[in-house]
């Protein structure tokens, strides 16, 4: 069987799983949001915080919500990492730097999971799971919560009222992420992956040294990286380390993780606004996107040209031979067009193309599926948009769900579009410029500038994946990258939410023979073409000075 043929086989039966697990996974989310009641461990949560989970919320209590746990989260997190030294189960590692402790709370917090350190030779047992691990939880459970408060702004009509942030935030970690997360974990284990709490061990000699490794609780930690969209690694090499990925069998489970609850979360809106067709038309344009950026990646990187890659079959370079050119490619594709960022192979050893293809993934927004709750309301969001353009072009006031967008709905719509780029193109404009940044690249050229603006695509849309090649371990890097995380976490959201609370206030428009059918073939090619066309305006200029250079160059 050719590698090709195998890769067919492989993306075949990762749709197959991702169908049959669509509907039940759907409907049950559609059913956690909805339900009036609190099961006994939900209401001990409640008490503890001071939470009254039945009390309805406006947008702006929404919004306070979610920037008061997240700010608590932040600084739980940095105090945690700075006192490691002190801790119990540190495995002798000292405490955290202030800058780099900031980047990772501000990292792990914002659903980004960038990791500027060696995570097996900088976070012991404690951090790792007393407080990495936790936020793989609850920001995921943050941004499924506000992507649920954007649909109930669509479902309901002459109400400011969204839902409570704290009963979302409580049922999407108990009730969803929770479950899967215990059944994943199994699966993991029994495919290799480790689970334990062992401390640092010889493993063997290399090149006349000790080599050692520490154990940790690396499969309950990785199974909950890969569906929450979290990204962060136990170990440096992610994904592509043993430890975290042995097989290509556990490779393919962990794409279907990153996958799984983005695309069901289209089935949960079509069942909350009372319209599955509307839910079919966003999975549609989901799958279009990124099934055609699977088959492109993996095309690029098959038909590279050159001896030594003819000989090994494809561009092999940074790639585990135990998933070889498919296995690496799919799982590319799959965490740069979520807010994954977890890695199976290094993206900087990509083919010029395929470098490309991995940052044009996230500067979509990633919305393809994209990030858990965060790809669902990035996709409504381009719907108003395209809704918006579609109105201009037959000369009638847009409508969607039965919500008229006007000027206070496409002012936020249009500010949420510009935040992320303007935080990428500004912080990478800085870096290019000044001098002492330059240093921390490991190329020079285009490659060279890939480094610098991937980093920040990276940081500002909360993937987290790195180009491999770029030294961030610096005041600069951790700094910068911390703020845009946090910007390009927490901005949007406001914008979001805002439009949520302007479309619950509103009275539904009846359908007439003039509405644009958003459940049909044609509006989902205009949702497609829309996406494209805002992320080529934006980025253009900048991907031509680095991986479309480099493509055209080799």
């Amino acid at each position: 069987m050719s590698p090709m043929t195998a890769g067919a086989l492989q993306l075949l039966a990762l749709i197959a799983a991702l169908a049959l697990a669509y509907r039940p996974l759907g409907d049950h989310m559609a059913r956690v949001y909805s339900s009036e009641k609190h099961y006994k461990p939900e209401k001990w949560i409640y008490k503890a915080i001071g939470a009254n989970p039945n009390a309805e919320m406006r947008w702006p209590a929404y919004l306070r919500g979610v920037l008061a746990f997240s700010a608590v989260s932040v600084l739980f997190l940095y105090a945690l990492q700075r006192l490691q030294g002190s801790l119990p189960g540190s495995l002798g590692f000292v405490s955290i730097d202030p800058d780099q402790a900031f980047n990772t709370a501000a990292s792990f917090v914002a659903n980004t999971n960038w990791q500027s350190y060696y995570g097996e030779q900088a976070m012991g047992h404690v951090v790792q799971t007393g407080g990495l691990a936790v936020q793989n939880f609850v920001s995921a459970a943050v941004g499924m919560a506000v992507a649920v408060a954007l649909v109930r702004g669509f479902a309901r009509s002459r109400t400011g009222e969204l839902g409570n942030f704290w009963s979302d935030l409580v049922r999407g970690t108990v009730r969803v992420l929770l479950p899967i997360s215990v059944i994943g974990a199994v699966v993991l284990v029994a495919c290799g992956v480790i689970q334990n709490f062992a401390g640092i061990h010889e493993v063997g000699q290399f090149a006349g040294r000790s080599q050692q490794w520490n154990g940790g609780a690396v499969a309950s930690q990785e199974v909950i990286k890969e569906l929450g969209t979290n990204g962060g690694g136990y170990f440096n090499a992610n994904s592509a380390h043993p430890f975290e990925n042995p097989t290509p069998f556990s490779n393919l489970f962990e794409i279907f993780l990153i996958l799984v609850i983005p695309f069901a979360l289209t089935r949960t809106f079509g069942r909350m606004v009372g319209n599955l067709r509307q839910g079919y038309a966003i999975l549609a344009t989901m799958g279009v996107i990124w099934i055609a950026f699977t088959a492109l990646m993996t095309w690029t990187e098959f038909a590279h040209h050159g001896p030594a890659l003819d000989v090994a079959g494809g561009a092999m370079e940074g790639k585990e031979t135990r998933f070889g050119i498919a296995g690496s490619s799919i799982f590319a594709v799959a965490t740069t067009l979520t807010s994954t960022g977890a890695v199976n192979s290094f993206h900087s050893s990509y083919t010029g193309f395929g470098g490309g293809i991995t940052m044009l993934g996230m500067q979509l927004g990633e919305i393809a599926p994209g990030g858990v709750g965060s790809g669902l309301y990035g996709m409504l969001i381009m719907a108003i948009i395209a809704v918006f353009i579609a109105g201009l072009m037959v000369g009638r006031t847009p409508e969607y769900l039965g919500k008229k967008i006007g000027t206070r709905e496409i002012k936020l719509a249009a500010c949420y579009i510009l935040v992320t780029p303007a935080l990428v193109l500004c912080f990478t404009a800085a870096a290019m410029a000044l001098p002492t940044p330059g240093d921390s690249m490991t190329n020079s050229g285009a490659h060279g500038f890939s480094e610098i603006l991937y980093a920040y695509t990276s940081g500002a849309n909360n993937n987290g994946s790195a180009f491999a090649g770029l030294n961030a371990d610096t005041q600069w890097f951790n700094s910068t990258i911390g703020i845009a995380m946090l910007l390009g976490r927490f901005l949007p959201m406001v914008f979001v939410l805002a439009l949520a609370g302007s479309l619950a206030e509103q009275k539904p428009v009846p359908e007439t023979a003039g509405t644009l059918r958003t459940d049909k073939p044609l509006y989902a090619g205009l949702l497609v073409g829309t996406i494209v066309i805002i992320t080529g305006l934006t980025y253009f200029p900048a991907l031509a000075l680095g991986p479309l250079a480099e493509g055209l160059a080799s």
